[in-house]
């Protein structure tokens, strides 16, 4: 009943001319950063940091945490255009959004991952408001061994990303793992694999390699095709169709979209997993259990919806242990932490004592500012979707610059962009013997959590840690069914299909 009463507070607080000019503002920010390769959630909420400092404390907050959640949506726009993911939390609203694209489905691709978004959002909110101080108490109690089983357990997704193609998979994922181990040692801060090159110090960095991976080496591969004189059907052959999906259609995945957006909020809760993470688990739950498991990578509306359901999600999963311990459930937290205590606020169990007309106006902000990421992506949807009909001509050097642009602006490193290049002629080779390149960046995202915290649960407790601990096992156990389960899937198929010939 306090949180009823809070709630409405917030509310009153928050529908007056400058929050909601701030909501609006940072929504369309957000949405830009996201659709933007190389201007992550993170970075958008910090460039707009400084701007918040002279506002009030609510309206500053409010356009911050706007910035954050609309980010988390806009990355899907061009991964579904031009297979360029804006996040890497995109990467996997690729899988499915892309190939929709492909097959002259823009419209039912930008559909559900708009209302999937907002739908996961606000589910995600409300979970935040009810539940935030029980469900931090459980993410600050997880041990180092627990989020190393939490990193395996996304590790084991890769079973179900590959299909058929399960060992080239699994071989991707282990060579994305292997990209990790690339720079300064986390816990020793021994050089490793950096043949003296200063530029190798701190690693590969995330985005540069998923621009080549994935849209740079979708480029090669239409080159390619067009050198050879083949008439393989890409966005540039076909027309996007501008049908946006029926209430139908959307009702048709509302279990997906439901359950992405519990699984990636509770999954956003723990600090350091992130978005990326609650996408690629939620992907592979909604696959395993759709009944158009074998129509997943391409071309599934469902995937869609799995994936931006968790990744919105997640904003208000990392939001509970910043504003219940003080502790940053992601990158774009952990700045938001700047933006409270420069105002004077600090961040934990006081601030809901203290202030709890922030707290809640904040909490009233986000759900606004969902129903306004409605509306501004269907019009940035609509703007895309005019974009990809473009000729190559004029298409290929626009994904070429947005591709170079986004991964000089990680780092402001021509390292990067040589790198971004790299990486999507490695892409190209893979795809064209038939290596699905996604497990590489799901090895990326989890290897350097896994290794950090495999190594850390060790130095505490030693190797028995991982089978004393009964959450430690609960996870690992689910691990390894999660990794059978596709084979014992597959094993079954070919089964029913030998006794359908015979």
């Amino acid at each position: 009943m306090e949180i009823f009463t809070y709630m409405i507070q917030g509310f009153s607080d928050i529908v007056q001319i400058g929050p909601l000019v701030a909501i609006v503002l940072g929504v369309i920010t957000g949405v830009a950063v996201g659709a933007m390769p190389g201007l992550s959630p993170a970075m958008g909420v910090a460039l707009l940091l400084p701007f918040t400092f002279q506002l009030p404390p609510l309206i500053g907050l409010v356009l911050l945490c706007s910035v954050y959640l609309a980010s988390n949506y806009g990355g899907s726009i061009t991964a579904i255009a031009i297979n360029t993911p804006g996040t890497p939390s995109a990467v996997v609203t690729a899988f499915d959004g892309y190939p929709l694209n492909r097959m002259g489905k823009t419209g039912i691709a930008m559909g559900h991952s708009l209302v999937s978004s907002v739908v996961g959002g606000i589910i995600g909110i409300i979970i935040l408001i009810i539940f935030a101080q029980p469900l931090a108490m459980v993410a600050i109690q997880m041990h180092p061994a627990e989020y190393f089983a939490l990193a395996v357990f996304g590790l084991t997704t890769v079973a179900s990303l590959g299909g058929d193609h399960w060992g080239k998979a699994f071989l991707a994922a282990l060579f994305g793992l292997l990209i990790t181990t690339v720079g300064i040692d986390p816990i020793g801060g021994v050089r490793r694999y950096t043949f003296g090159v200063r530029f190798l110090f701190d690693g590969f960095a995330l985005i540069p390699a998923l621009i080549g991976l994935f849209a740079l080496s979708e480029l090669f591969m239409k080159l390619e095709y067009d050198m050879k004189g083949n008439s393989d059907v890409t966005i540039e052959d076909r027309s996007a169709n501008d049908r946006w999906p029926s209430i139908k259609e959307y009702w048709a995945v509302k279990r997906t979209t439901v359950q992405s957006a519990v699984m990636g909020t509770l999954i956003g809760i723990f600090p350091g997993a992130g978005s990326a993470i609650a996408s690629f688990i939620s992907y592979d739950f909604a696959k395993r259990t759709s009944k158009n498991s074998e129509s997943f990578g391409k071309g599934q509306p469902e995937g869609v919806a799995a994936a931006e359901a968790a990744n919105s999600a997640s904003v208000g999963g990392a939001l509970v242990p910043l504003l219940t311990l003080g502790i940053p459930g992601s990158a774009a937290t952990a700045v938001l932490i700047g933006a409270l205590l420069i105002h004077d606020l600090v961040p934990g169990p006081q601030l809901f004592r203290d202030s709890p007309d922030i707290v809640y106006g904040i909490f009233a902000s986000l759900l606004i500012a969902n129903i306004a990421i409605l509306f501004v992506g269907f019009g940035g949807s609509k703007l895309w979707m005019q974009v990809i009909k473009l000729k190559p001509a004029i298409l290929t050097p626009i994904i070429l610059t947005v591709s170079f642009i986004g991964s000089f602006s990680v780092q402001n490193s021509m390292f990067d962009v040589a790198a971004c290049f790299g990486f999507g002629i490695l892409g190209w080779i893979l795809r064209r013997y038939k290596f699905p390149v996604s497990p590489i960046v799901l090895g990326m995202v989890l290897g350097t959590l896994a290794e950090e915290n495999f190594r850390r649960a060790v130095l505490m407790g030693g190797y028995s840690v991982f089978f004393t601990r009964p959450a430690t096992l609960i996870l690992l156990f689910l691990s390894v069914a999660s990794f059978a389960v596709p084979f014992i899937q597959q094993r079954r198929r070919k089964r029913k299909m030998a006794n359908t010939k015979s």
